[in-house]
């Protein structure tokens, strides 16, 4: 199923989903729980993908053990729906022009049935382990179209080969096997301890596309998790002066 064949429309603005027309006969997979709707004929299961081994890495990396298949079963050509369980941008990339695309483990949304999900690491373990997101990323493989899900509003960068653009391990949403990606660590104490933005960075050049989120989920959830923290009434009031007066937004 090639960009050019398969027929889909990203519908919202800031909380956008994607629809996906198949012919009878025709195969996507997706993310379990990514579905919204699927119109009669199409039939919905769900599998490894592919064997045990397949399904033991992506629960390694942090993902569902199984993967859903939806089949269009009927005579007549049937959508299906699909979205992500945050709000933020739909991005889909033909890997028939690339090959090849690596994502943060929480961003593939769905794809054609062709195209071959698994798990990569970055190259120095240590740092990657104590970087968060930057650790386990997922290689997206074959000549179909994939969708990718980002946070927030998305930003896409051509990298001119040599060009290195540093970016905060969770706002990477992806980019092209063409480009090189590695993860640094903060200069200086002070910076580290106390510049909020992470022990680490990843560090990524060109020549390829990269592709940026504005609200990573990590730090969305983050920030809920800090104002849950907080007592209600006045006392969450002093709370937050105090919490302003030493950092805080």
């Amino acid at each position: 199923m090639r960009a050019d064949e398969i027929d889909y429309e990203i519908f919202g603005d800031d909380m956008q989903g994607v629809s996906v027309r198949l012919d009878p006969g025709e195969r996507m997979r997706a993310e379990p729980g990514a579905m919204m709707w699927m119109e009669e004929g199409i039939g919905m299961e769900t599998s490894t993908g592919g064997g045990l081994l397949k399904g033991l890495k992506r629960k390694i990396g942090g993902e569902s053990f199984f993967i859903t298949t939806f089949q269009n079963h009927g005579g007549q050509p049937a959508t299906v729906g699909f979205s992500a369980e945050y709000p933020g941008k739909i991005i889909p990339v033909d890997l028939a022009d690339v090959g090849e695309v690596m994502c943060q483990r929480d961003a593939y949304l769905c794809s054609a049935y062709g195209v071959e999900v698994t798990v990569a690491f970055t190259k120095r373990f240590g740092a990657g382990l104590f970087g968060g997101e930057g650790f386990i990323l997922q290689r997206l493989r074959g000549d179909g179209l994939a969708f990718m899900h980002a946070g927030g509003h998305v930003l896409e960068r051509r990298l001119a080969p040599g060009e290195t653009l540093r970016v905060d391990t969770g706002c990477v949403v992806g980019f092209e096997a063409s480009v090189d990606y590695d993860i640094q660590m903060a200069k200086g104490i002070k910076t580290m301890l106390f510049g909020g933005e992470g022990l680490f960075l990843a560090l990524l050049t060109g020549p390829g596309r990269v592709w940026i989120q504005t609200t990573p989920f990590s730090r969305l959830a983050d920030r809920v998790l800090s104002a849950s923290r907080g007592s209600k009434g006045e006392h969450r009031r002093f709370g937050d002066v105090i919490g302003g007066f030493f950092g805080g937004d």
